[in-house]
């Protein structure tokens, strides 16, 4: 008789094919799909009308640690997540101890053993200062990616000419993960507003090509170099378009914001809690974004979590920095547009747990395979609840989708054959692991 550690019984399950069917994990993998009605388990989950999905990753999240642990910390961040029905996500290194050498690296691994209650995969940041070493940082262990930008951020941390871009590129293979907004562009046109003007500004000082020329820019190299580059945060038409003639070469992200959030409305009202960079556009970018989901024009969606204080989010524009909470709202948000019908399961499925773990190259991740993790997100399609503030973990304590209401709502996350959350609860302690890549 076979036993295992944990079998989830009778759920609808999307692996090869969606079927309802069990499954039977043994030392945190998958190793049985099927009939396992005569098989013993330490523990037996009921699954009968829940649909079991490969565990979502969210492929783009900056926690706050080190920072201010009163706006989030990575245990607070990591917890929001799993109460999301997320089982990993790939942190990006932009805090107050930047990601950007072995040592740092060292000190983020620490960090994330001791507190995460998600898997997690970090980003390494390049910088001008760190390109000669990037091809030795981009295969250390546990780094999913280098994350570039090109645009938009502190001296420090921004490689917005050509020269050094192609320098970086030609040193490493990995793909090269990008914020591509034109930084020249940025700065000429700040000079054409003020302080204190609508935060609908927002999107007319960032404006469509601010972003379209950063990305141009930024393929015109990688064809030029042969690199990969994936795309992070595409927000326009123009972009989604142009990024279908570099399949191969490119890949592109979205964001549930760009899904869900139209501007201007979303700045009149929600004021500085609808700034984020790349900003929310207007509904001719929304169609697109959704047209690009469903042509398979996209290959990961995430939800850019980056929170800040209430302070800081209601100061006047454009003195409100740029980030929004979001990892913790990203499943339920689009579970409510598979409802609505504007996405099937299947592809949600495609676009964050396998895609994000092909695009990557995350080990183990995104399928429901026998020999991958046993990590699951659990749904009921049919619970409707709505995002209430007082659910955000994070001390900063705001949604910008505060009373969205969702039809369909994640009940279990199960991260390595361990039920990490369970109907709104958070079981034992924080038992995240570092994800290896390929």
């Amino acid at each position: 008789m076979q036993h295992f550690d944990i079998i989830l019984k009778g759920g609808t399950v999307l692996a090869e094919k969606t079927e309802v069917t069990d499954i039977g994990c043994r030392h945190g993998r998958i190793v049985a799909l099927g009939d396992l009605r005569t098989a013993t388990a330490e523990n037996i989950v009921d699954c009968r009308g829940l649909h079991v999905l490969p565990g979502i990753i969210d492929p783009h999240v900056h926690l706050r640690e080190p920072g201010d642990p009163t706006v989030e910390t990575i245990y607070d961040g990591t917890k929001g997540a799993i109460l999301g029905g997320v089982t990993a996500l790939f942190d990006m290194p932009n805090t107050r101890d930047p990601v950007v050498s072995g040592e740092a690296i060292a000190r983020k691994r620490d960090l994330v053993l001791q507190k995460a209650w998600c898997d997690i995969g970090m980003y390494v940041g390049g910088t001008k200062a760190n390109i000669p070493h990037l091809n030795t940082l981009e295969v250390e262990e546990n780094i999913c990616a280098i994350k570039v930008f090109a645009g938009s951020a502190p001296p420090d941390y921004l490689i917005e000419d050509d020269t050094s871009l192609e320098a970086l590129m030609r040193n490493g293979t990995r793909t090269v993960c990008y914020h591509s907004e034109d930084q020249t562009r940025l700065e000429e046109r700040r000079k054409l507003f003020t302080v204190g003007q609508p935060y609908r500004t927002h999107m007319e000082w960032r404006d469509v090509e601010c972003a379209f020329l950063g990305t141009r820019r930024l393929m015109a190299l990688a064809r030029k170099t042969g690199r990969k580059a994936h795309i992070l945060h595409v927000s326009t038409a123009e972009e989604l378009e142009y990024m279908r003639g570099f399949k191969g070469l490119g890949t592109v992200e979205v964001l549930v914001n760009y899904l869900t959030q139209i501007g201007p409305e979303a700045y009149d009202r929600l004021g500085g809690y609808a700034i984020m960079n790349p900003p929310i556009r207007d509904k001719r970018h929304y169609d697109a974004s959704w047209a690009a989901v469903n042509a398979g024009d996209v290959d990961c969606i995430g939800s850019d979590h980056a929170p800040h204080s209430r302070e800081a989010k209601e100061r006047p524009w454009p003195l409100t920095p740029g980030g929004l909470t979001g990892v913790q709202t990203l499943v339920p948000l689009m579970l409510d547009h598979v409802n609505a019908g504007r996405l099937s399961l299947e592809r949600m499925v495609q676009l964050m747990s396998a895609g994000p773990a092909r695009v990557y190259g995350a080990v183990g991740k995104g399928h429901i395979a026998s020999g991958y993790d046993a990590s699951f997100t659990i749904v009921d399609l049919r619970e409707e609840r709505t995002i209430e503030e007082s659910w955000i973990t994070s001390p900063c304590g705001w949604t910008p989708f505060a009373g969205h209401h969702c039809t369909g709502w994640p009940v279990m996350t199960v991260i390595r054959g361990n039920i990490a959350m369970r109907e709104d609860t958070v079981l034992d302690s924080p038992a995240g692991q570092l994800i290896s890549f390929r």
